[in-house]
């Protein structure tokens, strides 16, 4: 009786090695036969590509040289202005070039491409035109001033995110357009956009 029953464990622990071994040889055949794609998916690609070209770096110098003087004319807006309508105005340059700014900066670093630290000579200028100025007369230099600055800076942003092959650049051309888009919005809601400025800026278009 002992004897039989040793024999039934043999026998039944040599089916069990036997059902494993089998079970894991099917595991590896349905593992060499699957799909790559199911091994999960690929780590998307990030970070910055495409050459940086002279206009690219053009660009990326005066979105930073724009920020330098109209975040200053944006809060001179909040003390010097007679209109609400200017008031706000000013308040959509410093939030927009704010953030403007800081991706210029960013993209700067990230392409090793320096940028200034000062605004142009004749933008310096412009800011102490709005210094000298007080209530309606402010308004209107800050409307004529800003508003034909912002026209030819549009026409720069299209040249740009049109040929850029910058992905960084790309990006902040877009939001260069989206941002002076709507100061150009604010500057006419003002109602002092006057023709002479807009001729001023179609004059710059490429013919």
């Amino acid at each position: 009786m002992i004897a039989l029953t040793v024999a039934l464990v043999a026998v039944i622990a040599t089916v069990s090695v036997w059902l494993a071994q089998r079970d894991s040889s099917a595991d590896e055949s349905v593992s060499a036969h699957l799909p790559a794609a199911e091994a999960g998916p690929a780590a998307p690609q990030s970070g910055n590509t495409g050459a940086v070209t002279a206009l690219d770096k053009t660009f990326l110098t005066k979105v930073r040289q724009a920020g330098l003087w109209e975040m200053p004319a944006g809060r001179l807006a909040q003390t010097h202005a007679s209109s609400e309508a200017i008031k706000r105005a000013g308040m959509h340059l410093l939030e927009g070039h704010s953030k403007l700014d800081q991706l210029a900066r960013e993209d700067s670093d990230a392409l090793n491409v320096p940028i200034p630290d000062q605004a142009t000579p004749e933008q310096q200028g412009w800011l102490n035109q709005l210094k000298n100025a007080q209530g309606r007369a402010f308004d209107q230099l800050f409307v004529d001033l800003l508003r034909a600055s912002h026209g030819k800076i549009f026409i720069t942003i299209g040249e740009v995110r049109a040929s850029t092959k910058n992905t960084l650049i790309r990006r902040l051309a877009t939001q260069t357009n989206n941002t002076v888009q709507d100061h150009m919005d604010v500057m006419e809601d003002t109602g002092l956009v006057k023709d002479s400025t807009l001729d001023d800026v179609a004059s710059t278009i490429p013919k």
